[in-house]
């Protein structure tokens, strides 16, 4: 992989991952497998080296003054590493489905129509922090047949490069050819906006970053883009609901990590249960330092408790908010029909949850709340390719065509139809 520093170099990667592609798209799904568990393996082999170069980043980050949120995103931790080897075994055990035709019937001419998926061919994907992302997009690359040219962080770039290296050594490993994942070797940023705007090389771009990265992106593409703009996700606290159940998911969908785009950031409670509910969940967040932004009436209710909490009231902008921090804005409602309003209004369409022991609540909640994952009885935390059992995310979109929700294989395939006959002619 050559140093990206100019258009020349960057149309230089477009046609290498061109020419990849097309042998992607025909590799037997066996191949495919072997460079995935291969990839595994060596993941598992090089924890202690990927932690060294891993450590360069995490050095400057906080030089730099990085928020503890981004720096915690950038952690290449042992525990990362594996769920990231699991991931490439989980997707090498998957049925393969390029060239799987679905949906053939026979038409009264004779022929028979039906549709086949294929691989996209070349997605561009920007993105910011994670350097886990380099294994998932990677995996996903190589499971869907297709070739994938990424651009992650400044901030995290020896970890991209050390790990970008294991997947090319496992894709030669397993004859296929390593430009089927190129990782662009510079921090220039104007790689980015050369790579946007490249439609005879790339088919899709993906950002998976800030808000800011990605309106940028939206707004100079000139290829398609899959977005995520951000994860304002809601936890509902419905009446009825088992309220020791509601607690433990409330607490583990806003405390278990603040910096994923899964996180709750915003709970909603009935004001049926508003007064035994608030002072159980309020007294779990003063313990972990979770500050509490509410409307007048949660206020009320929180202040009346014992316990020292971090209270503020609500403002405005809190409900549209994502926190990525200990902090969640939290708001009474009269019931499910104020909830999904309120959700429909104010959240970014990523994840949002009941927690309810009525089944008409729950199916009304499923039905009306326009959010690409909506969850009933569990935490928000688990809007997540690898806990959907998709091996492994490319992102969440949230947007409504193509891909949405978590994107795993299918969303980085598309479909042709395919016409079988016998020598009919259209009359």
């Amino acid at each position: 992989m050559s140093m990206t520093t100019n258009t020349t170099d960057t149309q230089a990667l477009g046609l290498q991952a061109k020419q990849a592609s097309a042998l992607m798209a025909k590799a037997p799904a066996a191949v495919k497998n072997a460079a995935l568990r291969k990839l595994a393996d060596l993941l598992r082999a090089n924890v202690d080296a990927l932690q060294i170069d891993n450590a360069k980043d995490l050095d400057r980050a906080v030089a730099a003054g990085l928020a503890a949120p981004m720096v915690d995103r950038l952690k290449l931790t042992p525990k990362v590493i594996e769920t990231c080897a699991q991931g490439c075994e989980q997707l090498a055990a998957m049925a393969d489905i390029i060239g799987e035709v679905t949906a053939l019937r026979q038409q009264p001419s004779g022929i028979r129509v039906g549709q086949m998926r294929v691989p996209i061919g070349v997605f561009g994907m920007i993105f910011e922090s994670r350097p886990n992302v380099t294994i998932e997009a990677a995996s996903l690359s190589i499971k869907s047949g297709n070739a994938c040219i990424l651009r992650g962080g400044s901030e995290a770039i020896d970890s991209n490069k050390a790990l970008a290296k294991l997947v090319q050594q496992a894709l030669i490993n397993a004859g296929l050819p390593a430009n089927a994942v190129q990782l662009v070797q510079t921090t220039d940023r104007a790689v980015v906006g050369e790579l946007i705007t490249l439609p005879q090389y790339v088919d899709v771009i993906i950002p998976r970053g800030g808000k800011g990265l990605i309106e940028r992106i939206s707004r100079d593409a000139k290829v398609p883009v899959i977005k995520h703009l951000d994860g304002n996700c809601h936890t509902y606290v419905d009446d009825p609901c088992d309220l020791a159940m509601a607690a433990r998911v409330a607490d583990n969908a806003k405390t278990n990590k603040y910096s994923p785009c899964n996180a709750t950031e915003s709970l909603l409670v009935a004001r049926g249960v508003a007064a035994q509910f608030l002072p159980l969940i309020g007294a779990i967040y003063a313990a972990k330092g979770i500050e509490m932004r509410c409307d007048p009436e949660a206020l009320a209710l929180l202040q009346a408790c014992p316990d020292k909490m971090l209270l503020q009231p609500a403002l405005e902008s809190d409900w549209f908010e994502e926190y990525l921090a200990p902090v969640i804005s939290i708001k009474v409602v009269t019931g499910v029909d104020e909830a999904i309003a309120h959700i429909n209004q104010y959240s970014s369409h990523h994840t949002d949850a009941i927690l309810t022991r009525d089944h008409m609540h729950a199916q009304q909640f499923l039905r009306e709340v326009d959010s690409a994952s909506v969850m009933v009885n569990t935490s928000t935390r688990f809007a997540d390719g690898f806990e959907y059992g998709l091996g492994a995310e490319i992102g969440i979109s949230t947007d409504k065509f193509h891909a949405r929700g978590p994107v795993g294989i299918e969303g980085l395939t598309s479909l042709k139809y395919v016409v079988l006959g016998e020598g009919e002619v259209r009359k």
